[in-house]
């Protein structure tokens, strides 16, 4: 064994070690990332979900949003109140009070109300049957496919299809959008949480046609705009819809709709 060529092998990998040690270490001086501490003091206070709610890519776009003013400090849907309070303390701002969201489902189409056309045996992904035409196992054709892609999107476990219609479990809706974003239906929206009655139907159609597909969807019948004195329920189309900066609550809607499809949410009522 040549014990020499050992030792000058090692010296030579040692050298090397050290030059190349050097020269990441010159480099990484040189063209290091900046990172604004506030940036970062942002960053540390959101949850980290990632879910994009916010509409940034992650919570590292929503901290770098904020932190240069092009996003509000109330970016993050998911943080609520508490995640609001740090930010604005870090931000050296008032964080003023702000209106909890939560997603609302507009279908009412249980298995009972919305009568199954055929037995489905497909994949059971809303998205996978959404795009054939006519493809709804349900009469109604504008309703909750009940399928699950919104459960599956949502990562707080604040949706589930029930009796086969999706239901958002409020305490645990942090409006994040995810399942908004993936119902290939459309009928999932925001709605102020301390808003309670709201219209639980998206069919378009009127009379006739919607009483035989679900017995409970929106006929058009115009009662409910014709009952509101604060002029809060209009009609898109045939359907009721319900501006919630002028609603308060009255109720007056409900108790005139015949159909009973405007009702109250977060409490207990027969429908």
């Amino acid at each position: 064994m040549n014990v020499t060529a050992i030792i000058i092998a090692a010296a030579l990998i040692g050298i090397v070690g050290i030059i190349v040690g050097f020269g990441l270490g010159i480099f990484g001086e040189k063209f290091k990332v900046e990172v604004d501490e506030r940036e970062a003091a942002i960053r540390e206070v959101l949850p980290g979900n990632n879910c994009g709610g916010c509409g940034y890519p992650g919570c590292d776009g929503c901290a770098k949003a904020i932190n240069e003013g092009t996003a509000p400090i109330t970016a993050c849907p998911v943080g609520q109140k508490p995640v609001w309070d740090k930010i604005a303390e870090i931000m050296g701002v008032e964080a003023g009070e702000q209106e909890k969201m939560v997603a609302f489902v507009r279908c009412a189409g249980t298995c009972e109300k919305a009568p199954k056309r055929y037995l489905y045996t497909g994949p059971n992904d809303c998205n996978a049957l959404a795009p054939v035409p006519g493809a709804s196992d349900k009469a109604c054709l504008y309703g909750c496919l009940g399928h699950g892609a919104c459960v599956k999107a949502c990562q707080f476990d604040a949706i589930h299809v029930i009796d086969g219609v999706a239901k958002v479990d409020e305490s645990k809706c942090t409006a994040c959008q995810a399942c908004i974003k993936t119902c290939p239906k459309h009928i999932i929206e925001l709605v102020p949480a301390h808003k309670k009655f709201r219209v639980q139907c998206s069919n378009p159609e009127k009379g006739k046609p919607v009483m035989d597909v679900c017995s409970a969807g929106c006929i058009g019948c115009t009662l409910c705009v014709k009952t509101c004195e604060q002029g809060a329920i209009t009609m898109e189309g045939n359907l009721a819809r319900i501006d919630y900066n002028k609603c308060i609550a009255c109720g007056a809607c409900a108790e005139k709709c015949p159909r009973r499809i405007i009702r109250m949410f977060g409490i207990s009522v027969e429908p």
